[in-house]
């Protein structure tokens, strides 16, 4: 399979605890329970936006067809959707950013390395990408232990470089 056969059928994967599927509308009073939540985007490069206050917007533009993969990240045991994991920036099919995040209820709980390990294991043995990168605030210490639980390697680091919308120091890390 490529990248191509999921631009208009985007992956289901499932783990012991876990399915990262596409968010769907059902999803949303979840949703409104944990994406307004300030403290999760102290590290963001950006405060929440339109879609993170109200998540019922995530449905009413129409999806346009890309390689790319923004996934919910849903508990098996309830079907509660806590976090979302993006593959994304994807270039000449070959290496795609990925960023990750998490209600703060699931922080500490191994969840993000299990979507985060199942979702980079698919990319690698489903799709042509050979390389997945992130950028991570250096202060971040939580999301650097789960880069390098996964396998990712510190690269590089930038000095008061632009985070989204955001000027701060950090690293960058590739796999």
């Amino acid at each position: 399979m490529s990248l191509a056969d999921y631009i208009t059928n985007k992956p289901i994967i499932e783990t012991e605890r876990l399915t990262v599927r596409p968010l769907q509308p059902t999803d949303i009073p979840v949703l409104k329970e944990w994406m307004p939540d300030k403290s999760l985007y102290t590290y963001w490069g950006k405060g929440p936006g339109k879609t993170d206050k109200n998540p019922e917007l995530l449905f009413t533009k129409v999806e346009k067809p890309t390689k790319s993969f923004h996934l919910g990240i849903v508990m098996k045991e309830n079907q509660k959707a806590i976090g979302e994991l993006w593959v994304y920036l994807i270039e000449k099919d070959r290496m795609g950013k990925v960023a990750i995040r998490l209600s703060n209820e699931y922080h500490g709980k191994g969840i993000a390395h299990e979507a985060l390990m199942a979702v980079t294991r698919f990319c690698f043995e489903n799709t042509e990408l050979q390389r997945l990168w992130t950028d991570v605030d250096i202060r971040n210490t939580a999301s650097i232990q789960l880069l390098e639980k996964c396998g990712f390697q510190r690269e590089g680091q930038i000095r008061q470089g632009k985070m989204v919308s955001t000027w701060c120091d950090y690293y960058i890390y590739g796999l």
